[in-house]
């Protein structure tokens, strides 16, 4: 069908994008038969440590009386502070609402409770189908952490993930705490040694090749603070180069670097206590330039990055710019940095994903972020109508799946294991 004025382009984009069904390629989500570490319900929304960080603005306890509450407690006081004597204006707040509505619960009646008994009326296997069925993704890849001892139970225990969800092998303390991290493997019986030697190198790559055999991930996966830098004589710098390029070159699973984050400014707030700070964009440009047969994911956190990776992205076609990363998750910046990368690099970037650490927010993390990718496209495709180029509307139902499905699996090079979409 050909697109022949601008109303029929409004109808057909919105239409397109809303029914693309979406591979999320990052969130610190978990199979259903992972057990409890997936999170879900609305005690975990309300307590999402977004809404933690944004209520001590208002709340009248001390963080360390806020901690020593019940779950429910948290979620009781995160409401009431937040949705009740203020207006849920943050984009928070009102991915609560949004999740609220979705589930066909009103969220005008303020009852917290009914929304209680609406998630304890569920168990885990059926809501994680029906989130998935109300966010339209097919596919989840998770946030795999072997140094995490619950998690590292349940994989040692055999339990694989069903086939939506897919792992990725996270190696933060490796590369940022290796110090503590040799520790560790030395008690799993790696011989790592003192010194970074050719017994170390070997050891630390048979930790990393055993994971992999266990997990089977799309790829490896690491946050960097904005001091990061290659090459350097460091212990991350070591690790990086004798073993992570290596054995992802050898596997042919991309490196995926999340730049920006500043740990534990405020330390009393755990995980609502972390920062950002502008990057270097040199070690992430070295690695391109030098590792050629490396494929590489990035996305940064500073808004005062996003133009020099969309540049970098040019320049280097084994770079994979991703998603609009946790503070940059707004939709002011959303809206900016999605047309600067179809301005400069098409459609050959993944435009987003949700970063969802309790399953319920895959609904408004997708809903909110295709309202406004679909705003984008639509101006965007109205620029070429009105140069005179014609527009099929399988031509931007390809387009659309390329951005929410395609472009993952082709760069993982995984695409004959998913039907195109």
């Amino acid at each position: 069908m050909k697109i022949t004025n601008y109303d029929l382009l409004v109808e057909t984009v919105n239409e397109v994008v809303q029914n693309q069904h979406v591979t999320d390629m990052h969130t610190h989500l978990y199979s259903p038969n992972f057990g409890d570490i997936l999170l879900w319900d609305i005690d975990e929304l309300l307590t999402y440590h977004y809404l933690v960080a944004e209520v001590m603005r208002w709340s009248d306890l001390s963080v360390d009386k806020f901690w020593k509450l019940s779950k429910q407690e948290q979620a009781d006081h995160i409401w009431q502070k937040l949705f009740i004597e203020h207006s849920p204006v943050s984009e928070a707040c009102r991915g609560v609402l949004t999740c609220l509505k979705g589930f066909g619960l009103d969220p005008s009646t303020r009852s917290l409770e009914s929304y209680r008994e609406y998630f304890a009326s569920k168990t885990r296997e059926e809501h994680v189908d029906k989130v998935l069925e109300l966010a339209k993704v097919d596919h989840v890849v998770m946030t795999n952490d072997p140094f995490d001892d619950k998690e590292r139970e349940v994989w040692l225990s055999g339990v694989k993930p069903n086939e939506r969800f897919h792992a990725a092998l996270r190696i933060d303390p490796l590369l940022n705490d290796y110090k503590n991290a040799k520790k560790r493997l030395v008690e799993w019986g790696y011989k790592v040694e003192e010194e970074w030697n050719e017994q170390s190198v070997n050891e630390v790559k048979r930790f990393l090749t055993d994971w992999m055999g266990i997990m089977n991930p799309l790829y490896m996966a690491v946050s960097l603070p904005p001091s990061f830098a290659f090459p350097e004589e460091s212990d991350r710098g070591r690790i990086i180069k004798d073993c992570i390029l290596p054995l992802c070159e050898e596997a042919g699973i991309p490196f995926a670097m999340m730049v920006g984050v500043k740990k534990r400014v405020n330390p009393s707030l755990g995980d609502a206590g972390d920062y950002v700070g502008k990057a270097g964009m040199e070690g992430l440009e070295y690695l391109l330039a030098n590792y050629p047969n490396n494929k590489f994911f990035c996305t940064m956190l500073a808004r005062e990055n996003q133009h020099e990776l969309v540049v970098l992205a040019r320049k280097f076609r084994n770079l994979m710019v991703f998603g609009c990363w946790w503070f940059t998750n707004n939709p002011v910046l959303i809206n900016e940095m999605t047309r600067m990368r179809l301005e400069m690099l098409g459609t050959s970037m993944i435009p987003q994903h949700s970063d969802a650490r309790v399953l319920d927010q895959l609904i408004y993390k997708w809903d909110h972020s295709k309202e406004i990718i679909s705003g984008i496209l639509i101006e965007k495709y109205n620029d070429l109508l009105r140069t005179g180029w014609e527009l099929e509307r399988s031509e931007i139902e390809r387009d659309v799946a390329d951005m929410f499905y395609n472009n993952f699996w082709e760069f993982v090079g995984k695409k004959e294991l998913v039907p195109t979409k």
